[in-house]
């Protein structure tokens, strides 16, 4: 019996409505998210993108201020993480190339 795929909301993925910033700077799911069936794999999708690794880089940045990290931790992370927006950028701009070969 095959399984069938509900479809996507609208804000599916988008991180700026699934996952907001609050006026204290922390970031939280609204209400609104939590009854949705698909918030696990709308989070996930949200946090894949460019956008996540700004997420993972204000984590990064809190944890140092607040002192629950040290600099060479907090170097050695934020390097990791603007290598991975640079590999990410560079499958963007590849598959916007594909796409307009294609055309």
């Amino acid at each position: 019996m095959k399984e069938e795929k509900q479809s996507c909301p609208v804000c599916f993925g988008n991180l700026k409505i699934v996952f907001p910033e609050a006026d204290n700077g922390l970031r939280a799911s609204p209400e609104a998210c939590m009854a949705c069936p698909q918030k696990t794999e709308c989070l996930r999708a949200a946090m894949q993108g460019k956008s996540g690794i700004h997420v993972r880089e204000e984590a990064v940045d809190r944890a140092y201020t607040s002192g629950s990290m040290g600099f060479m931790e907090r170097w050695s992370r934020k390097k990791e993480l603007n290598r991975r927006l640079k590999e990410q950028a560079k499958r963007e701009k590849n598959r916007k190339e594909d796409h307009l070969k294609k055309s």
